[in-house]
């Protein structure tokens, strides 16, 4: 499984500069027609990836915006990475014991040492209630 996320340009490429991409590295990526996030009037290229060469998924992301440099007049407005879902618990920490009664923090509370002395009235007061 590789690092997803995909590229919003800021305008619909054409064939020609499709292929300088391809060419320069995109050859396993998407490319479909979509609308600029902000305004849906505007038809822009967004581009998919499923990037499995690079190490970190931040490589991968910063590999595809050099990339993208190669076409004069084309930036990245926008960005999108999918959450990714943690990995299961490991349960193999958990240990089978016997239930003790009192728990540990009852049992810590009763070993409190005595609160310092404070010097005025009013939090010797607070002490005592």
């Amino acid at each position: 499984m590789g690092h997803k996320f995909s590229l919003v340009l800021s305008r619909q490429i054409t064939d020609d500069e499709s292929a300088v991409l391809q060419e320069a590295g995109f050859s396993d990526a998407t490319f479909v027609t979509d609308s600029l996030p902000t305004n849906a009037d505007v038809a822009v290229t967004k581009i998919d990836f499923d990037d499995a060469a690079a190490s970190s998924l931040a490589e991968a992301i910063e590999s595809a915006l050099e990339t993208v440099k190669k076409v004069p007049d084309l930036t990245v407005p926008g960005l999108t990475v999918p959450a990714v879902p943690q990995a299961p618990a490991d349960d193999s920490r958990v240990v089978v014991g016997e239930v003790v009664e009192g728990s540990a923090v009852e049992k810590a509370s009763e070993r409190k040492t005595p609160a310092k002395k404070r010097g005025t009235k009013k939090a010797a007061a607070a002490d005592e209630a």
